[in-house]
C-alpha cells in the first residue's frame, strides 16, 4: 500500500510527522484544502514533468502555476507534463496522491520557494486520501530538493 511506504519512509527520517486519511478524496488543491480548512496556497502539488528522457518533479505551492521557462531550464528541454502511467511508473504513486519522496525511481525533485510562508504545507501520502503535513524545512530535508523559484514572470533563480 503506497500510504505506508511514505508512512515507514518518514518515520526513517522524522518520527514525529504522520499521514493524515480521510474518508473522502483529497486529491486536488481544492479539495484537499477544503477538507483541511487551510488556503490552497498550503497544499504542495507534486508534479512530474518530463524534458526528453529526463524527469523531474516539482512541488510547488497550490496557487503557484509552475512556468514552463522554469521546468525547460532545470530539465535542459522543451518539457510536458508525465501522463498518468508515466507518473505512476517513475513515481509508484497515482495522480492525485503523489509524495515527493519514497520515489520509485530516483529522479530530481525541485521545490516552490513560495511555499516557505506557510509554517506548515501538506504533501500528498501516497493516495488520493491522505495528507503529510510538513515544514518546508522538514519537506527540503526529507526530499533533497532543490529551493527554485516556480512562478511564472520570475527569473529562473535555483537556491544551492
Amino acid at each position: 500500500m503506497p500510504i505506508n511506504r511514505v508512512r515507514d519512509y518518514v518515520a526513517a527520517h522524522d518520527p514525529s510527522i504522520v499521514p493524515i486519511e480521510f474518508a473522502e478524496e483529497t486529491k486536488t488543491v481544492e479539495d484537499a484544502a477544503r477538507v483541511l480548512g487551510v488556503e490552497p496556497g498550503q497544499i504542495a502539488k507534486s508534479i512530474l514533468f518530463r524534458a526528453g528522457e529526463q524527469y523531474g518533479l516539482f512541488v510547488a505551492a497550490g496557487d503557484v502555476k509552475v512556468s514552463a521557462k522554469v521546468v525547460k531550464a532545470l530539465l535542459g528541454g522543451k518539457p510536458r507534463m508525465a501522463k498518468p502511467q508515466e507518473v505512476e511508473e517513475v513515481t509508484g504513486f497515482r495522480v492525485g496522491g503523489v509524495c515527493p519522496f519514497a520515489l520509485a525511481q530516483e529522479v530530481p525533485i525541485f521545490l516552490d520557494e513560495s511555499m516557505k510562508r506557510f509554517s506548515t504545507v501538506y504533501t500528498a501520502a501516497g493516495t488520493a486520501n491522505s495528507v503529510l503535513p510538513v515544514s518546508f524545512a522538514q519537506l527540503q530535508e526529507i526530499t533533497g530538493g532543490t529551493v527554485v523559484e516556480m512562478q511564472q514572470d520570475q527569473q529562473v533563480r535555483v537556491d544551492t
